[in-house]
């Protein structure tokens, strides 16, 4: 197709120029339905993430800590002050004798439903329509969480099993979320939209474990899992009502902003419907590339975020009360990064006509920092406040990513951002389902130099993808992606 002669075409048109050739009229921002669509998929989201990291902080609570650890080497910091625990007027929750392995296991269970439903729900969310498709997933997640304590009654196997089932659930959230914002995202406020959708995924992550931890403290684990299933149910009704597939079947969005965001997709949006280039899409390199950030980046986040709390206790010494709030920290820097690199990334390509690659592979920081202070932390000794700041500053800047290769399907491919996610996703879910395990298998005696390992391994992993995108990540709209009835042989 002659309008896609090349990338560096593309690359060197910036977005304003062509939206302004095209003479596209924005809509405003202020009650809008694409921005109300923004904050209702971000409660979406830290529904998803609280529901997927509470297990972490409950898992300190669930172990039987009556046995003796004196097993840890003298590298182990000493403990702090444990305040007293409040009296309970009911039974007392029960509690388990796993070991490390067990409880890699547990932890890594989730990711193993979560592989199964990334590409399909990519898949479903473009033949069925998006909002269904997540509404159900997060709902079946719900259903399986109120059902966790029952689980863990009868055993890991059964946790491990309800773990599985709920991954599934999640699985397909995200690529249904893209697929929607394919239809919902002008191009040129994609950075913005997209960061606010998914900053709930940190709010999660900010706001379920410091609250995970106060309630095992003043309740007990069971209440974790019983609360957050209760708010998961409240956005679900919220989801029903509110949500919508695309700008033409939401019925009350104005009629400037159904035109603004419908004439701004014109020329990106794939003209055969039903059609999936297959063979294009796994043959691209710049899908290759974001795979590889994706696959590296996700090999971090998915160490802190199940293992923090682990390693908040078992090494820092914080008590179950503490912990939650001191694992929390880390993605708070991370929530406002993720906010602020998203305007700024939108500003650089609309005001400054920075061309959208060069602004995807300069936000690949998000690859680079989190590793250089990843491996700090192991050197911090028993100074906890200097290890809390750096495991801060790495997931902090950590969430400058978010308006780097963690949007760039929608740039190389809005009509198949959905199935595109579920590809990168699904390499990207392989360091949650082996990271715990792998982690706890060579922390077994929580000595600080076992951890440093582990941060060694996650720090190179990081910065091996960062160096790919850079080389190999595209920001133009691909050939395949925008094509006609007459180019099925692609």
């Amino acid at each position: 197709m002659e309008r896609y002669a090349s990338d560096t075409e593309r690359d060197d048109t910036p977005l304003l120029q062509r939206a302004e050739e095209e003479r596209v009229q924005r809509a405003p921002a202020c009650g809008s339905s694409r921005y109300g669509l923004a904050v209702l998929s971000s409660f979406g989201f830290f529904v998803v993430y609280s529901l997927r990291v509470n297990l972490s902080v409950a898992m300190v609570d669930m172990l039987n800590n009556t046995q003796s650890d004196t097993n840890h080497s003298s590298s182990v910091c000493p403990a702090h002050a444990n305040p007293p625990r409040p009296k309970h007027n009911h039974t007392a929750a029960s509690v388990y004798n796993w070991d490390s392995e067990t409880q890699g296991w547990i932890l890594g269970s989730f990711f193993y439903g979560y592989i199964l439903t990334q590409i399909l729900g990519g898949y479903l969310a473009g033949r069925w329509g998006p909002k269904w498709l997540m509404g159900l997933g997060i709902l079946g997640t719900v259903f399986f969480t109120l059902l966790t304590p029952v689980a863990a009654d009868l055993g890991a196997k059964y946790l491990i099993a309800v773990r599985v089932l709920e991954g599934i659930g999640e699985g397909v959230t995200f690529p249904a979320m893209y697929t929607m914002w394919a239809s919902w995202a002008p191009p040129l406020e994609r950075s913005r939209l997209l960061t606010i959708s998914y900053i709930g995924a940190q709010l999660g992550t900010v706001i379920s474990l410091p609250l995970s931890g106060q309630i095992c403290f003043y309740l007990d684990w069971t209440y974790v899992f019983y609360i957050f299933g209760a708010i998961g149910l409240v956005w679900f009704v919220l989801w029903t009502f509110l949500a919508f597939d695309s700008p033409n079947t939401h019925p009350r969005i104005s009629e400037q902003e159904r035109l603004y965001i419908t004439n701004s997709l014109k020329n990106e949006l794939s003209t055969s419907a039903g059609y999936i280039p297959w063979r294009a899409i796994l043959t691209s390199g710049p899908l290759w590339a974001i795979v590889v950030a994706h696959f590296s980046y996700n090999w971090t986040f998915y160490t802190l975020l199940t293992l923090l709390p682990t390693y908040m206790k078992e090494v820092l010494g914080f008590s179950i009360q503490q912990n939650g709030m001191l694992s929390a920290l880390p993605y708070i820097g991370c929530v406002v990064l993720a906010v602020l690199s998203g305007q700024l990334a939108d500003h650089l390509r609309e005001t400054c006509l920075v061309r959208t690659v060069t602004v995807r592979k300069v936000f690949s920081i998000g690859c680079w920092g989190p590793a250089v202070f990843l491996v700090a932390v192991g050197y911090t000794g028993c100074d906890y406040t200097l290890a809390v700041t750096f495991l801060t500053l790495s997931s902090a800047l950590g969430g400058v990513s978010a308006s780097g290769f963690n949007i760039n399907h929608l740039d190389i491919a809005p009509s198949y951002a959905g199935i595109l996610l579920g590809i990168t996703n699904t390499f990207a879910t392989i360091p949650g389902m082996v990271g715990p395990v792998i982690a706890r298998t060579l922390t077994q005696q929580n000595t600080i130099e076992e951890w440093q390992t582990v941060f060694y391994i996650a720090a190179g992993i990081n910065l091996f993808g960062a160096t790919v995108y850079t080389l190999f990540g595209r920001g133009d709209v691909q050939p395949w992606a925008v094509h006609t009835s007459y180019n099925h042989g692609d």
